[in-house]
């Protein structure tokens, strides 16, 4: 605004010359006033570049921030989509391994059920055996006793064995009732 107005005084020194005889004196004077002009303007043009330079910079630094930030954005969509596809393979992993812990839960329980049947045979037959093992021991005890053979009660079940001892005193008591 201000070169404007130097303009419009410069141009009213221009006509003010042309009417007066002060020509000489005026001239320099308008001279003097058009380098000052000039070199204001051009002090101002350079503030103006300067300004410039600095705003095409900070657009420069905005815009690199701009596509660093967009850079990042695609790497971080990129590392989502990889913890997303883990998270859908563990997912996935996940469910088998809740069937096969399942599948074996129910192998479990039918092994429980399994086992507590076999217990209860084993049970039912070690009733049977101590019932009737007793009874032929008393049995062999009672013979023992009697005959005075010697039984062996590590043969095979359902088996009895005896010896019967031989001593001096038998033979000479049998000698002796020839």
């Amino acid at each position: 605004m201000a070169a404007f107005r130097d303009m419009e005084e410069l141009c009213q020194g221009l006509l003010s010359l042309l009417g007066a005889n002060h020509a000489e004196a005026q001239q320099r004077r308008l001279l003097r006033r058009y380098g000052q002009m000039t070199e204001r303007l051009l002090e101002t043009q350079d503030g103006a570049e300067r300004q410039l330079q600095e705003i095409l910079d900070a657009e420069k630094d905005v815009a690199q921030s701009l596509l660093d930030a967009k850079e990042q954005a695609c790497q971080g969509v990129a590392e989502l989509q990889q913890i997303e596809a883990k998270l859908q393979k563990a997912s996935e992993e996940d469910t088998h391994l809740k069937a096969s812990l399942l599948q074996l839960t129910r192998e479990l329980e039918d092994l429980k059920e399994i086992e507590a049947d076999l217990e209860k045979r084993e049970k039912e037959v070690d009733e049977d055996t101590t019932v009737t093992i007793p009874a032929a021991t008393y049995v062999a005890q009672l013979y023992h006793r009697i005959s005075k053979i010697e039984w062996d009660y590590e043969c095979e079940p359902g088996m009895i064995k005896g010896t019967e001892p031989v001593t001096p005193c038998s033979s000479q008591r049998l000698g002796s009732c020839l």
